[in-house]
């Protein structure tokens, strides 16, 4: 057996050696980036260890392909694809980010406007079932239907043990231009036009408030007349008002926002240089995560990613502005580059758009005068958007279903996790992660 059979072979014994209803969670090596939940009862499970799955296991610069465990995080990933000139389409902004978190959290980043998100990259996943056994799943093979469920749906439909991705041809630098604008409509429009011609290679950018507006396009290239790196005293989002242009580093550029994407700590100017350089996302996790009993609910910010539909963005920030006026948000496009198995038939014919716009709140103070995490599913229910599971949710289960596909999640589970042992994805996400249920 090769050392990667030998660790699924371990996790399967565990897997098949579990006895009773108790529900099991993953034990891996990186920290967690969900929002850190007071009262999670996920800290009280039984562990599935995945820690030492974190290895490359191949890369083939002919082929354009990586195979890869789950643990494996993005700036180890680009570090060895870098060294024979490629990267992963989509890379996520923060360092430790793992490739299966990354599927199974629905991550995206500024290629999603051509590739969508990094699932969609992805070519194979070896998945581990509830009891033990080892599936390979393909967009076209049996398990073509487990292969697109697991996508966004948080480790409850098995254990991806294995993926297999696609790369693309990468230099040096990256070089990126700021576009400024007055109006969300000068905003959107140039959104649109990059996204039809497809003539840069990174889009995203940044609403600094109802009167400014800031697109970062980027492209690949061999020179730089400088670098910056945003690691120490340097603020990416505040670079973004005060730069027209900049030079990075590859890497550099993919990890800009691992500071904080809108909300760097420390903000004083001896704050960051004694301590900034050493503070990443990771830090901040990994201490909220660790001490999380010890925090108050308003120590905790609001974060969270939503999608709209483009053609909804307007009509939403008008909303935005009214009922939460946190600024800057991250707004990242992303391309609907298929029908997603895991959304129900009825949210995919209430949605013609083919391009949506992440708007990403980071940092916002939870003054405890709302439930603002409530208030954006009721918005979003109306408009037709979408919000990440990774931080509060407040669905009720017939509202939960009318988004996610029941009939596909439930025939994927009847497969992957008969005995309900990692917990369906309404409960673990809805309830759960509240204090609520098992």
């Amino acid at each position: 057996m090769t050392e990667h059979e030998e660790k699924v072979a371990r996790i399967c014994r565990q897997l098949r050696e579990h006895r009773g209803p108790d529900p099991l969670s993953i034990k891996k090596k990186a920290v967690s980036h969900e929002v850190p939940k007071l009262k999670d009862k996920r800290s009280g499970d039984r562990k599935v260890d995945l820690t030492d799955m974190n290895d490359i296991l191949s890369i083939d610069p002919k082929e354009k392909v990586c195979t890869a465990e789950p643990g494996v995080t993005f700036f180890d990933l680009v570090k060895a694809t870098m060294a024979h000139g490629l990267v992963p389409l989509v890379v996520p902004e923060l360092k430790t980010i793992t490739i299966g978190g990354a599927v199974a959290g629905c991550s995206l980043e500024s290629m999603s406007y051509k590739y969508g998100g990094f699932h969609d990259t992805c070519l194979e996943y070896e998945v581990i079932t509830g009891r033990g056994e080892v599936l390979i799943c393909t967009p076209e093979n049996v398990n073509g239907l487990i292969f697109q469920m697991v996508h966004g749906t948080f480790g409850t439909l098995g254990i991806i043990s294995k993926l297999k991705f696609r790369l693309i041809s990468a230099k040096p630098f990256v070089k990126v231009t700021y576009e400024r604008f007055k109006t969300l409509d000068g905003f959107l429009s140039a959104i649109w036009g990059h996204y039809k011609d497809r003539d840069v290679d990174f889009m995203d950018g940044m609403v600094h408030s109802p009167h400014l507006y800031v697109l970062s396009t980027a492209d690949f290239v061999d020179d730089a007349p400088y670098t910056h790196n945003y690691d120490w005293m340097m603020v990416y989002h505040e670079s973004t008002i005060e730069r027209d242009e900049d030079y990075l580093t590859t890497s550099d550029y993919f990890f800009r926002y691992d500071k904080g994407v809108t909300h760097t700590r420390p903000t004083s100017f001896l704050g960051k240089l004694l301590f900034r350089r050493f503070l990443g996302s990771t830090f901040f996790l990994s201490i909220a995560m660790r001490y999380r009993r010890l925090l108050s609910p308003r120590q905790i910010p609001i974060t969270i990613d939503v999608f709209i539909p483009f053609s909804k963005v307007a009509a939403f920030l008008e909303w935005y502005d009214r009922e939460m006026r946190h600024y800057p948000l991250w707004s990242v496009p992303y391309k609907r580059v298929r029908d997603y198995e895991w959304l129900s038939d009825d949210f995919a014919r209430g949605n013609s758009d083919e391009l949506f716009l992440d708007l990403a709140v980071y940092g916002m103070k939870d003054k405890m005068d709302k439930n603002y995490y409530r208030l954006l599913e009721e918005e979003l229910m109306e408009i037709g958007g979408l919000k990440t599971l990774i931080s509060g949710n407040y669905y009720t289960e017939p509202e939960f279903w009318r988004i996610w596909n029941r009939d596909n999640y439930n025939k994927v589970k009847r497969i992957t996790d008969p005995d309900d042992i990692f917990r369906d994805l309404y409960t673990k996400t809805c309830r759960t992660t509240r204090g609520l249920g098992r």
